[in-house]
């Protein structure tokens, strides 16, 4: 039954990058499975910061006024369940190498699947006789998934752990390497396709991470790299990278972080509740009732083209949403996560190895979602949130284990 609970775990963590549905079916037969074998269900030493994390929302969500538009963040929990549930089935390194390598050639056939989409547009606009800038940007590619940005958050997790793995796994060299060289390009060439700027900086900034803990050197040659792909690259790609620092495109960013940030002033200790931001209206691109009633002073109409479901940072919007406190706790997680996977590093013995790849992955996994957690609500997407736990865990499993023989 252990042996069935762990196949199991493994296909909820792969099916992630295609199917919602089946990753989380898998995911009860895994919790059966492992409840049935009797095994010992083990947690992760985040457990506390998480644990009152979610008990501050469910005391947010009864205070909220409307529990009943809250309940799907409750429904939520049961995807945290995937953290205990890979640490204490996947006890091997064997396994987690073979996982985050099923992982790679999983995102680089989405990947694929976003390059085709890509090419699609190309051909689109061209057709129309509409610049592809303006044509693109407002539906891009989204591989297997509904959405770009839940796209770029999963091919930037896979991209980031095959990146350690073909650093510092000594089985790197051994076996597909050049199958795993052409899945690195296909996500590669996704991510930067994809045109979400958050993403593309927080890739940016924990690759940088990678390379620097890799080959020092090589981090000299990044501002040289980044401005010939600037000057070379198609003027689509240059517009967008200019749009970082154009204010008039990031107005409504703008807006909805100065009326999260009145929302905090109001609701300090609880937040206005769960899902209270989000329009009861399908179409979100217009502002909920209580978005609408913290709004700054002043606020001209109409209000700037955007999505309005959220607050699109992570801090803020859990500290509007939920109270500053549990944003505090979600802090607290995330660096313990550093400090851990970092005193674990230090112990290892020089060389690469398994455990080194692992905890070097999980290290830029968890930058890279901190940094595009300020400008996107990354970890209340279930597909990105489930990914990040599934690296949670096997980082926390490599930062206790021997390392094994590789196999």
């Amino acid at each position: 039954m252990l042996s069935a609970a762990q196949y199991l775990a493994f296909g909820s963590a792969v099916s992630i990058l295609f199917s919602i549905a089946a990753s989380q079916i898998l995911l009860a037969l895994a919790l059966a499975a492992l409840l049935l074998s009797k095994a010992p269900l083990r947690i992760p030493r985040i457990w506390l910061p998480l644990a009152l994390f979610l008990l501050l929302t469910l005391v947010s969500l009864a205070f909220s006024g409307d529990i009943a538009w809250g309940l799907p963040q409750v429904r939520k929990i049961y995807v945290y369940s995937m953290l205990p549930l890979i640490f204490s089935l996947f006890r091997e390194m064997r396994m987690i190498r073979w996982l985050f390598v099923s992982w790679a050639v999983v995102g680089a056939t989405e990947a694929a699947r976003g390059l085709v989409q890509f090419a699609t547009k190309v051909a689109e606009a061209r057709a129309l006789g509409r610049d592809f800038y303006s044509y693109y940007e407002p539906d891009r590619i989204t591989g297997f998934m509904s959405h770009w940005m839940t796209f770029g958050g999963e091919e930037m997790f896979v991209f980031l752990m095959l990146a350690a793995y073909l650093f510092w796994s000594p089985s790197a060299r051994k076996r597909g390497f050049l199958l795993l060289l052409l899945c690195f390009a296909a996500m590669a060439a996704a991510l930067l396709a994809g045109y979400t700027r958050s993403i593309w900086i927080a890739t940016a900034a924990a690759s940088l991470y990678l390379v620097w803990c890799w080959k020092r050197w090589l981090v000299a040659a990044a501002p040289v790299i980044l401005l010939i792909g600037f000057i070379a690259g198609p003027p689509s790609i240059r517009t967008r990278l200019r749009s970082i620092f154009q204010p008039s495109g990031n107005q409504f960013r703008l807006l909805t972080w100065r009326t999260g940030l009145r929302m905090i002033q109001a609701h300090p200790w609880l937040g206005v509740g769960p899902e209270q931001i989000k329009s009861k209206d399908r179409d979100a691109s217009e502002p909920s009732e209580v978005f609408l009633r913290y709004l700054p002073p002043g606020t001209p109409r109409p209000f700037p083209s955007g999505w309005y479901g959220h607050l699109h940072n992570v801090y803020l919007h859990y500290a509007a949403e939920r109270g500053i406190p549990a944003m505090l706790m979600v802090l607290w997680m995330l660096l313990m996560m550093l400090a851990d996977y970092w005193k674990a590093l230090l112990r290892l013995p020089p060389g690469p190895g398994d455990r080194r790849f692992v905890l070097h992955g999980a290290i830029a996994v968890v930058i890279a979602t901190m940094i595009a957690g300020l400008f996107e609500v990354n970890l209340g997407d279930t597909e990105v949130l489930t990914m990040f736990l599934v690296v949670a865990a096997c980082g926390y499993v490599a930062a206790e284990k021997q390392e094994p023989a590789v196999a």
